[in-house]
C-alpha cells in the first residue's frame, strides 16, 4: 500500500546514501519503508530549506555529520519536530568533542538512541530526558544446516578504522595452523593501508579470504552460513550486523563497547576487550572445541531476538513520529 498524495510529508536525511552500503544508509532506507504506508517521505542526502513540499518533521541521522541541516530546519521552522538519531560515532566520541554535533543535540525536539546503553552516554539530564531507544530490527532467517568439518567465522563491515578490522586479522594469523577454521571478511576497504593488510593477511593465512564489498543479502547470507560472527569495532550506535545474526541462528563474538553491551546485554558470554586479539582467538577456538559454549552463545542471542523484530521497531518509530506530531502541531507556528 502506497500514502496518498494527501498523507503528511516527511524528510529523513542521512549523508550516507545508497552507494556507501552503510548502517546509517540501511538504517535511512528501512525507516523510509516502515513510515511509507502512512507518510509521504522523502530520503535526502541533505536539507537546505530551499524546498520542503510542506513536510511536518525532519528526521536526521548523525548529529555531526547532518549538523548543516539540522541547524537549516532548526532555523527555519523552530516549532517542527527535528528528530535526530545518534549513530556510533555521535554517541562515543563526536557530541563530547564536537560543537556541531552539540548544537544538533540542543536543537533537537527528539533524540533517538539505536540501543539501550546510547542514552547514558549523553552529558545531560535534560538531553536524555528528550532521547528514546528503538531498536534496528532483521526479518529472522532460518538457521542454516552448518558445516560440521570446520568452523566459519564472519566478519562484515567496511574497512576503516572505527571497525578495528586490524584485531580480527590478527586473530586469524594466530590460528593459522588450524585447518578446522575458515575465516571470511565482507566489506569495502575505504582506507588503503586496510585493504593492504588484508591483502597480507589472505597471502599469509590461506584459510581467510576478504571478499571485499557485496550487498546486503548476499552479506547476509554468509552471515547466516557462518558458525560465528566477529564484530570488533570501537564504536557501535547499534550494529546492524549483530541483530542481522541473532537473527539468523549465528553466535556473536563481540568487542566489549557501549554498542554491543546495548545490543547483547551484560551477561552475553562472548565479549572480548577492544583490540585484545589473543582474547579473540581464544574465543574462536572455544567456538570449535567446545560445543557446549557455542550453543552458550546461541542461547543468549536467542534471549535478545525479539527486540529486534522489525513489527515491534516499526510500532517503535510511528510511535515516535505521531508523539512528535501531537506534541509540536503545526497551527502552534506564527
Amino acid at each position: 500500500m502506497s500514502p496518498t498524495k494527501s498523507a503528511p510529508p516527511l524528510i529523513i536525511v542521512s549523508p550516507a546514501l545508497a552507494q556507501a552500503n552503510n548502517g546509517n544508509w540501511h538504517t535511512a532506507y528501512r525507516w523510509s519503508r516502515m513510515l511509507a504506508d502512512d507518510y509521504r517521505v522523502s530520503l535526502l542526502p541533505q536539507w537546505r530549506g530551499v524546498e520542503d513540499g510542506g513536510a511536518l518533521a525532519l528526521i536526521a541521522l548523525h548529529a555531526r555529520r547532518s549538523a548543516p541541516s539540522i541547524d537549516a530546519w532548526a532555523r527555519q521552522w523552530p516549532k517542527r519536530p527535528l528528530i535526530v538519531v545518534l549513530t556510533g560515532t555521535d554517541l562515543y566520541r563526536d557530541i563530547h568533542t564536537d560543537g556541531d554535533a552539540q548544537r544538533s543535540l540542543q536543537q533537537a525536539t527528539h533524540l533517538v538512541a539505536l540501543q539501550e546503553h546510547g542514552p547514558s552516554e549523553l552529558p545531560a539530564a535534560a538531553l536524555r530526558d528528550k532521547c528514546v531507544v528503538i531498536y534496528q530490527s532483521a526479518a529472522p532467517l532460518k538457521a542454516a544446516a552448518k558445516s560440521t568439518q570446520h568452523l566459519q567465522v564472519v566478519m562484515a563491515g567496511h574497512l576503516r578504522a572505527e571497525k578495528d578490522p586490524l584485531t580480527f586479522m590478527r586473530a586469524v594469523r594466530r590460528l593459522q595452523a588450524r585447518d578446522d577454521l575458515r575465516f571470511e571478511h565482507i566489506g569495502n576497504a575505504l582506507d588503503p593501508s586496510l585493504a593492504d593488510a588484508a591483502q597480507t593477511t589472505a597471502a599469509s593465512c590461506p584459510h581467510y579470504r576478504w571478499l571485499g564489498g557485496l550487498p546486503r543479502g548476499q552479506t547476509r547470507q554468509r552471515i547466516k552460513r557462518a558458525h560465528v560472527l566477529v564484530n570488533a569495532s570501537l564504536m557501535e550506535g547499534g550494529a546492524q550486523v549483530v541483530i542481522e545474526a541473532v537473527q539468523s541462528g549465528t553466535a556473536v563474538l563481540a568487542s566489549r563497547i557501549g554498542g554491543h553491551l546495548g545490543l547483547l546485554g551484560p551477561a552475553h558470554p562472548g565479549y572480548f576487550d577492544v583490540g585484545d586479539d589473543a582474547a579473540l582467538a581464544g574465543l574462536i577456538e572455544r567456538c570449535r572445541d567446545d560445543p557446549a559454549f557455542l550453543r552458550t552463545l546461541l542461547v543468549h542471542g536467542d534471549e535478545r531476538a525479539t527486540l529486534f523484530d522489525p513489527d515491534s521497531e516499526r510500532a517503535s518509530l510511528l510511535h515516535l513520529v505521531q508523539d512528535a506530531l501531537i506534541h509540536r502541531p503545526l497551527e502552534l507556528e506564527t
